[in-house]
């Protein structure tokens, strides 16, 4: 507890030295001044209160004590003034006591803590002696119940004791008793054991018998099972490779004569495409050449021959490709990764693959022509989730195998005379393409081509 001081607001003490409590106020008569100050706080005014009680003002007395218990006794020991103004309400519900404490006489049938409480709010002569005295009187108490319940305690502990004692007693009596009935039948259960293991080894010599006739068996049939199985490996062996070799040749048989006509009526359907693609360019009339016609000379609406070689495009121009792919039965092939890194490298592989693929498809549907879009999948770890969109085909190389020995497989594969354009940046592709039969174009020229669509 803090030692008594002069409080800011506090009144002078009267006259003579000041009686200052030398130790902590005893706990059992803090808890009666905090009881005081609680039920007395709420008579007072807002202004009567310290600065740090004013936030407990609207709390009961009960909660009051229990938040604000600390502060309480704080104030008490420091501000005079709010001191008294709890002593003021102190006399005026207890009028009888705090009387015989100003007279020097406190009543002798009064709880000494009571009697500590009111005198340290109240500070009569000798008030310091009266809250000593209950903080003995309260100490002797403890210390009398303490003596007290330690001897209900040893009592109650003795006859526990007992009690145990004599359960235990009885317990042994059980268990000696039941061990004698155990040892009893232990001894019928070791007869019957002694006589269960002779019958046990009998049994076992009977089964060791047993299971070495059955191996024997068991090895005569494993020898003979091993015969004929080996027997029918070689068998189904025989069997399967008379089967491939047979499904092998007719194999070959349905693949060459499929490859061979699909070759042949693909260059029939091109030749037929490209003589009637001639025949609707010429336009030739039905009447026989008269001599006139031979004469070289500028008709009306027809172009010269500088016109006509004005016509040229060069490599860069979509046009060109425009023109390429208008030739009867003409197969564009496309270097996927080759045309994507050249004109948008910076984007995911993904959306390369869908962007291209997506103008692809555009072309194929404005131009009729055949495509197929071939990409690297040398380094996949897994497969492609990929719709084709409709009249491009899209292809991956094989693990071991480049998009370019894919191309140019794919040129080969075609029969000589059908107009095959591969468009590829790569010298050595271009090259490859070109002497295989195919017409090579650039990968910038296909770009500025979809960037039209």
């Amino acid at each position: 507890m803090v030692e008594r001081s002069e409080g800011a607001g506090g009144a002078d003490e009267a006259a003579g030295p000041a009686e200052v409590l030398d130790r902590p106020l005893p706990e059992g008569v803090r808890r009666k001044v905090v009881t005081l100050a609680a039920d007395a706080f709420g008579g007072l005014t807002m202004a009567e209160l310290p600065a740090q009680l004013r936030q407990y003002a609207r709390f009961t007395p009960t909660r009051r004590a229990k938040f604000a218990g600390n502060a309480m006794a704080a104030a008490l020991e420091s501000h005079a003034l709010f001191r008294q103004r709890i002593g003021e309400r102190l006399r005026e519900a207890q009028p009888e006591l705090a009387e015989a404490l100003e007279s020097g006489s406190p009543p002798a049938a009064a709880d000494p803590l009571d009697v500590a409480a009111a005198a340290y709010v109240l500070r009569p002569q000798g008030w310091v002696k009266l809250v000593a005295a209950a903080g003995e009187e309260a100490q002797r108490a403890q210390a009398e119940r303490a003596e007290e319940d330690a001897t209900r305690q040893v009592r109650r502990l003795r006859e526990e004791l007992a009690e145990a004692r004599t359960a235990a007693r009885a317990e042994s009596d059980r268990m000696r008793a039941e061990l004698d009935a155990a040892r009893k039948e232990t001894d019928g259960l070791h007869r019957k054991l002694r006589s269960a293991v002779s019958d046990v080894r009998r049994g076992e010599a009977a089964v060791r018998k047993a299971v070495a006739e059955l191996e024997s068996v068991r090895s005569a049939a494993a020898a003979d099972r091993a015969t004929a199985e080996s027997e029918a490996r070689r068998l189904k062996a025989r069997l399967a490779e008379t089967e491939g070799a047979l499904e092998a040749s007719r194999r070959a048989v349905r693949e060459g004569r499929s490859v061979e006509d699909m070759r042949v009526r693909l260059l029939l359907d091109t030749v037929l495409d490209a003589a009637q693609g001639l025949r609707r360019e010429l336009a030739l009339p039905p009447a026989s050449m008269h001599p006139a016609d031979t004469v070289d000379a500028v008709e009306p609406g027809r172009m010269t021959p500088k016109d006509i070689a004005s016509r040229a495009l060069s490599d860069t121009d979509p046009a060109l490709l425009d023109q390429l792919l208008a030739l009867p039965q003409a197969h564009l092939v496309v270097d996927g990764y080759n045309v994507t890194k050249t004109g948008y490298p910076t984007m995911p592989l993904e959306k390369q693959r869908l962007r291209l693929l997506g103008g692809l498809a555009v072309l194929a549907a404005q131009t009729g022509a055949e495509m197929t879009c071939v990409f690297d999948g040398a380094e996949l770890a897994a497969p492609v989730l990929l719709a084709p969109p409709r009249g491009v085909r899209v292809l991956f190389s094989k693990p071991g195998q480049t998009a370019d020995e894919l191309i140019r497989r794919l040129v080969r594969a075609e029969p000589p005379g059908r107009p095959v354009v591969v468009v590829s940046t790569d010298r050595e592709v271009a090259d490859g393409v070109a002497r295989a039969g195919a017409r090579p174009v650039a990968s910038a020229l296909l770009l500025k081509r979809l960037s039209r669509t």
